[in-house]
């Protein structure tokens, strides 16, 4: 649907990227990110956890037959980066896939059907900055804390001195694995911000069109699209499996 006529362009644009939030400014507290991505992980892996109860060891069902493949998919993943051995990589990387992969899909609901229910709201969590950075930190978190785990607190610091160069060059090694800590964090929530972000920014840009032009384009480019919100959350989870193994592996 095209803006009204009382709206400019610009204005339609951002209505459609403003959260609906409380506070200003560092301190907002995005509701809508917050709500629709605890709605749909709660609705997600709802639906997983009634599969996996209703799982059979006899002739399995469709639906059992989807959850296991999708987690046979995953494993995979897992078994072939994942050079470690925790039982917890495997659950935690299934899960980021699910939930990452269905908060992107919201990205496929029609851009105007929120504005005519009565409802201003960003319905796509990973557009979203804040949703991007506080995932990517929780796997920073875990990142650091398997570090000390495996290898121990005085493994770790000296793993952080001594690599690449050698304890002599100490304060550059130092140096080049804080800018390396920092950035895995900052790339994993940057790239699946800035590719979900551009992708609803095609969405509201082809809605601005004449009505007659938009499912010329807005159907080729939603078909498109489906291969972008898998592909994202599938890197999101490839990285984080990437990421978790480097901290399991002694140098």
């Amino acid at each position: 649907m095209s803006p009204s006529a009382t709206k400019s362009s610009s204005e339609y644009i951002v209505e459609h990227l403003t959260n609906w939030s409380v506070g200003k400014g560092f301190w907002a507290l995005h509701l809508d990110s917050w709500l629709i991505g605890a709605m749909l992980g709660a609705a997600v892996f709802g639906f997983l956890y009634w599969g996996a109860r209703s799982a059979t060891s006899g002739v399995p069902g469709k639906l059992q037959n989807f959850v296991e493949l999708l987690y046979e998919f995953v494993e995979s993943q897992v078994k072939v980066v994942f050079h470690g051995k925790n039982d917890l990589i495997a659950p935690l990387a299934f899960t980021i896939f699910v939930w990452v992969f269905a908060m992107n899909a919201m990205d496929l609901l029609p851009i105007d059907l929120l504005p005519v229910l009565g409802l201003h709201l960003k319905v796509v969590p990973t557009t979203d900055p804040n949703t991007t950075f506080a995932m990517s930190l929780s796997v920073f978190v875990l990142m650091i804390y398997y570090n000390i785990k495996v290898k121990g607190p005085g493994g770790f610091l000296h793993e952080a001195a001594a690599a690449p160069f050698g304890i002599k060059l100490a304060p550059v090694n130092l140096l080049f694995r804080v800018i390396e800590d920092v950035a895995k964090p900052l790339s994993l929530a940057l790239r699946l911000f800035g590719n979900m972000y551009a992708g609803e920014m095609v969405f509201i840009l082809i809605a601005l069109l004449p009505f007659w032009v938009q499912p010329l384009l807005g159907w080729p480019w939603a078909v498109f699209h489906i291969l972008i919100i898998t592909l994202q959350a599938y890197i999101f989870m490839m990285l984080t499996i990437v990421y978790l193994s480097m901290a399991h592996e002694q140098h």
